[in-house]
């Protein structure tokens, strides 16, 4: 066989590299036009969230030419939601003039931290069809609501492009109800790209800040929402909650939150990005300023109409009767929950509270969360990344990624061998840093249908287990940290695992809420100096330097009652919010 000639093969290769060449080129130049494309989009997006902000703006202008509107706005926005109800209704204030105190506030307060990400302009149209002869229990109370939640003739983005045009056209449930209830919707609020992360930044409309330090992050997902109303924008926000997305802001801003019983509101006509993900329960539920305004939100919603318009909503009207009974409760209580070691102000901030409640007559017992390892990364990791992430790089297809979830991305996004190739280098250091060696383990997810199965067993298992664990201490309710201090921006992306103690209750589908019960002392960050953590691994340090620098900033607790015990849970967030506040006054 003749020998090839050498200007041949090198003519074939130079035809091959062109084409290699001309093949990378293509592709990059398709990703910069897509690129340029969507920033083209963006920008119209913002223009859209200027113009609708500038509108909401001119109504102010328009109100402000009255001559009488700053003659009451300081008294009546410090009114609770419960006083403020009363007020409108016996026609002390109008609705009117409350609606547009409110939104003044929240034009100052989205231009100082970013929180609205769309003025709603029908609430004006909702000031006329209140019927003074139907007064709901939400009579004429305008009302913010977190981005993913759907109003009609409106986006909900969840901080992605492939939701940035899809205008629904039907308010969810928990809006038809709302306004059922004479509430007015005025103002949708800032989240997280995808909802999967507690910094509160996405590429459309940018990063929302704490209210109460620029610096920091007011959290997520809904993020917009605390912030929102901690700056006094709004008096009563709805979130959603899918790992503590509710309790996370709500902690870092100062405010309550609460996140019911999985059912116990409708989800209907929500937009969400993981709808087959089933191991952890999401939640719909308030964000107020103190606990009184979150039960009468919820004593508002758990009405007929909710029942009639989503029938897996369980038929249970709010029990006043519980949630204002006396009666000393069995509380059970812990400090850490043995997989996140709390900062020295979230410690003191349980025992405190502790020491609180048995002054007041409470029975307090210690309680150790079972096997909290095994459920953080056999349990929960392993459910919220089944698909080893696939559908959450699936949202995120042709957008522009949010440097906050950027290690979140670029984990998902290596290939199944690179995975288990990490996993078995970091797994002869188990010792030294055994949470993120089974860090790298979970993402690699579940492989078949068969272990997803076994999955959902050992699920159900370890609720099961938790719970007898609960009755053998006899107890009613459960106190435990909220973590906190709010963290310096940038932070949040890198300790996912630190929502251990929120999370938790999502997996058990429990009721929870967070109560602002004290705020960071010189001698906690003293003592924070100290802090090793849980082995002093990457995540310890990486969260010691998260939270330094926070004195005089909000510590939260966190109440706990067993499912469908909502009013309990409020009940016993009532309480400790009582006794701070009498601290405070003594």
């Amino acid at each position: 066989m003749a020998a090839s000639d050498p200007l041949d093969v090198a003519y074939s290769t130079m035809v091959i590299s062109i084409i290699v060449i001309s093949i990378v080129l293509s592709l990059k130049l398709m990703r910069w036009l897509e690129k340029r494309h969507y920033h083209q989009v963006i920008l119209k997006v913002r223009s859209k969230r200027e113009k609708s902000l500038n509108d909401m703006k001119q109504v102010m202008d328009v109100i402000k030419t009255m001559g009488t509107f700053q003659t009451k706005i300081d008294h009546e926005l410090l009114l609770s939601l419960r006083d403020l109800c009363k007020s409108i209704k016996n026609g002390d204030v109008s609705a009117s003039y409350i609606l547009h105190a409110y939104m003044d506030k929240a034009l100052e307060a989205t231009k100082k931290f970013n929180c609205i990400t769309e003025f709603l302009p029908e609430c004006q149209m909702g000031l006329l069809k209140l019927h003074p002869m139907n007064k709901g229990l939400l009579y004429g109370i305008p009302i913010s609501i977190k981005d993913n939640i759907n109003c009609k003739g409106h986006a909900s983005t969840c901080g992605l492009k492939k939701f940035l045009n899809k205008i629904v056209d039907e308010d969810c449930v928990i809006v038809q109800v709302l306004k059922k209830q004479g509430a007015i919707p005025f103002v949708k609020t800032n989240v997280p790209q995808t909802l999967f992360s507690y910094e509160c930044s996405n590429p459309i409309y940018g990063q929302t800040v704490n209210p109460l330090d620029t610096k920091r992050t007011c959290g997520g997902s809904s993020g917009g929402e605390a912030a929102l109303i901690a700056a006094g924008g709004s008096i009563l926000g709805i979130g959603t909650d899918v790992g503590g997305s509710i309790r996370f802001p709500a902690a870092f801003c100062g405010i309550c939150g609460f996140k019911p019983t999985a059912s116990r509101l409708s989800k209907k006509g929500l937009t969400v990005n993981t709808t087959g993900q089933r191991t952890v329960e999401s939640s719909v539920g308030p964000l107020a300023r103190d606990v009184d305004s979150l039960a009468y939100c919820m004593k508002a919603l758990l009405c007929e109409e909710m029942f009639e318009l989503d029938p897996n909503v369980p038929p249970m009207p709010f029990d006043d009767m519980i949630y204002t009974a006396i009666k000393p409760m069995k509380i059970g209580y812990f400090e850490n929950d043995s997989y996140w070691i709390p900062s020295p102000s979230m410690k003191r901030a349980v025992l405190e509270t502790k020491q609180l409640l048995t002054d007041a007559g409470h029975t307090l017992i210690s309680f150790t969360p079972p096997k909290m390892f095994y459920a953080m990364n056999e349990i929960i990791f392993q459910g919220l990344l089944a698909d080893s992430g696939s559908t959450f790089l699936e949202n995120l297809k042709g957008d522009i990624i949010d440097p906050h979830i950027s290690a979140q991305v670029s984990a998902y996004a290596l290939p199944r061998v690179m995975k288990k190739l990490l996993y078995l280098i970091l797994k002869p250091f188990f010792l030294q840093s055994p949470r993120v060696a089974a860090g790298f383990k979970a993402i690699l997810g579940i492989g078949s249908v068969k272990e997803l199965w076994k999955h959902h067993i050992a699920v159900m298992a370890y609720r099961d287990e938790y719970m007898n664990a609960w009755k053998h201490q006899q107890i009613e309710v459960l106190l435990c940290p909220s973590i906190g201090p709010a963290f310096k921006i940038g932070y949040a992306g890198k300790l996912s695992a630190a929502s251990s103690g929120m999370i938790i209750f999502n997996l058990l589908n429990f009721p929870a809420g967070v109560v602002p019960v004290t705020r960071v002392t010189e001698d906690d960050e003293r003592q924070l100096m100290n802090y090793t953590g849980y082995i002093n691994d990457i995540w310890d340090r990486t969260f010691k330097e998260a939270v330094t620098g926070g004195v005089d900033l909000p510590i939260s607790v966190q109440c706990v009652a067993l499912p469908w015990q909502d009013e309990l849970c409020l009940r016993f967030m009532k309480e400790v919010e009582r006794l701070v506040n009498l601290k405070k006054i003594t």
